[in-house]
């Protein structure tokens, strides 16, 4: 339709000087081929410079994109000074952390059986819902470590300094070694206390507190 339009637009009628009542079309081509270049250089600048446009959008998108379909593991990265390597939800079985600074690091939920964490600094670390089956927490530091919910049986917490951990929820410490431990401050579940009490020796070589004592036993 535009191509017709201009075509008649460019066409000029004049009066036959044989027969003047009949008007003969005149059409001028040249200046329309010229229009029709200049419309289709205009249309190909056009094109490209949209071409441009969606190409830096579409980078623009994937780049957006790459920033959130990230490794799902990197988004549960443990804190603390261990570097970047992934300590929550892991499976961390026989790890050895013996005599780490692992201050507030994060364990939570992780597979912590028979690990390694003798002498360890663990300050307000946490070990929520952790299984630390069997594993050697002696001589560590666990002041302010989060034990909520953690299975701690079978474990090694001879000399260990608990002072003022969490142990809420269905913590268990049935089966685990804790002589010399120091349990001040510690919520324990009537239940639980009982049985440590029946257990309980020694005196932690940190703190100089007899573990019966920071228990709260008979």
């Amino acid at each position: 339709m535009a191509l017709s339009l201009n075509i008649l637009s460019l066409c000029s009628t004049s009066s036959s000087t044989s027969k003047p009542h009949i008007r003969t079309p005149t059409c001028h081509l040249a200046p329309f081929t010229l229009s029709f270049k200049q419309q289709q250089s205009s249309s190909q600048k056009l094109t490209f410079s949209l071409a441009e446009s969606v190409s830096g959008a579409t980078l623009a998108a994937l780049i957006s994109a790459s920033l959130f379909f990230v490794d799902p593991a990197l988004a549960f990265k443990g804190g603390g000074p261990y570097g970047q390597e992934v300590t929550r939800g892991q499976d961390l079985s026989g790890k050895d952390f013996s005599g780490k600074t692992l201050i507030k690091q994060d364990f939570k939920t992780s597979i912590l059986r028979q690990a390694n964490f003798k002498g360890a600094k663990l300050l307000g670390a946490s070990f929520f819902d952790a299984d630390l089956t069997g594993a050697d927490l002696s001589d560590a530091d666990l002041r302010s470590a989060d034990f909520s919910l953690a299975n701690v049986t079978k474990a090694n917490l001879s000399n260990a300094n608990l002072e003022g951990a969490l142990a809420t929820g269905n913590t268990s410490f049935k089966g685990s070694n804790i002589t010399g431990a120091d349990f001040t401050d510690v919520p324990l579940r009537d239940d639980q206390r009982e049985y440590l009490c029946k257990v309980a020796d020694g005196v932690n070589p940190t703190t100089g507190n007899a573990t019966r004592d920071t228990l709260l036993c008979n």
